[in-house]
């Protein structure tokens, strides 16, 4: 399964925001693409990798039986999380500039995202989480986040999506300010 050419498509079983896919060689496939985790013996989609995989007709998604669509699964995690909406973008922007993202670990982290090539040979390299224009963050937190990302070995970006939709990557890095003396 190349994110470049037309995937077959996966269905999955919706449960709450999370698919569930069956069949051990379509969640191998997920897996070496970078999609999905083992969770309590089930393969699970993030709801970000789901609205990525309907949105390019690559997951047939349902629930009770019945086909569910992008603009029902997006209500459905927008209603759990406010920020659904603005992973999926940042998801969907990488994806198709040809990374292999992850869900970030915590820490601040929304995604890991891997080189170009090296997901599955080495660990990623960047760590990203996002920001919709307009909204505030303490500056103690957003430092938190970059020395924390810094230590674990990991290239701190930022990403900041305009109001019209386009995201603008910030690679940032601690800094130390010599004390003022006057």
């Amino acid at each position: 399964m190349d994110d470049e050419r037309e995937e077959p498509a996966v269905t999955a079983v919706l449960r709450g925001t999370a698919a569930v896919v069956h069949g051990k060689s379509v969640q191998d496939a997920l897996h070496s693409r970078g999609y999905g985790e083992e969770d309590d013996n089930r393969y699970i989609l993030r709801p970000f990798e789901s609205l990525y995989l309907l949105y390019k007709k690559s997951l047939v998604l349902k629930k009770a039986g019945k086909p569910v669509g992008f603009d029902y699964m997006l209500r459905a995690c927008m209603s759990e999380d406010s920020n659904a909406f603005t992973d999926y973008l940042i998801y969907r922007d990488l994806r198709v500039r040809g990374y292999t993202v992850r869900a970030g670990f915590g820490f601040g982290s929304d995604f890991l995202v891997y080189e170009r090539g090296d997901y599955g040979q080495k660990g990623a390299k960047y760590s990203v989480f996002g920001f919709s224009e307009g909204r505030r963050e303490k500056i103690s937190t957003l430092q938190k986040k970059i020395h924390t990302m810094s230590q674990m070995g990991k290239e701190p970006i930022i990403a900041v999506i305009e109001r019209r939709g386009e995201i603008i990557y910030y690679k940032v890095s601690t800094s130390v300010f010599a004390q003022n003396s006057r």
